[in-house]
């Protein structure tokens, strides 16, 4: 039960990550907001590719033997420039392989301790995968305000689901 609420929140913001990509106006990969040492949209939008594959990189280390596959997806790029298209592709991907990842998760699972480079004692799956949504709507939000610099008319609706 609890595994299903992470899965749907990750799942949600997914759907507005890709939603807000949609709002981006054509040909502005290359587009930096004037605040300096900022990324470019396309180097954001690589980004953003990171975050989902930090959540296969949680949810692999949980079932290394179910997720092998899931190695393959180190070789894939993130941290680049990405077109919006290409971003939106990348990213509807990943979502396949987190939800494969979720359907092998357990409620016990999430109190797992998994070493990482910052915390070699370990830090629970759940920890991690709040970090890892954390990092995600951290960046997520930073796409909203390089759309409102870009003169896009862009909001709260498109940052959240609401409900009901």
């Amino acid at each position: 039960m609890l595994t299903a609420s992470v899965r749907d929140k990750i799942d949600e913001q997914i759907e507005r990550t890709i939603h807000l990509i949609g709002l981006l106006p054509a040909d502005n990969t290359g587009w930096t907001p004037p605040v300096a040492d900022a990324w470019s949209v396309g180097l954001l939008l690589g980004h953003l590719l990171d975050c989902m594959a930090g959540f296969c990189a949680v949810l692999y280390r949980v079932h290394p033997q179910e997720l092998a596959h899931f190695e393959a997806l180190r070789e894939l790029p993130v941290n680049q420039v990405c077109a919006p298209e290409a971003a939106c592709e990348s990213i509807r991907m990943y979502r396949g392989h987190i939800h494969e990842g979720f359907d092998l998760l357990g409620d016990g699972d999430l109190g797992l301790k998994l070493p990482t480079i910052f915390v070699p004692e370990g830090e629970t799956v759940l920890t991690l995968l709040l970090g890892n949504l954390e990092h995600l709507i951290n960046h997520k939000h930073q796409l909203l305000m390089y759309l409102k610099l870009m003169g896009v008319t862009a909001g709260t609706p498109d940052l959240y689901r609401f409900r009901g």
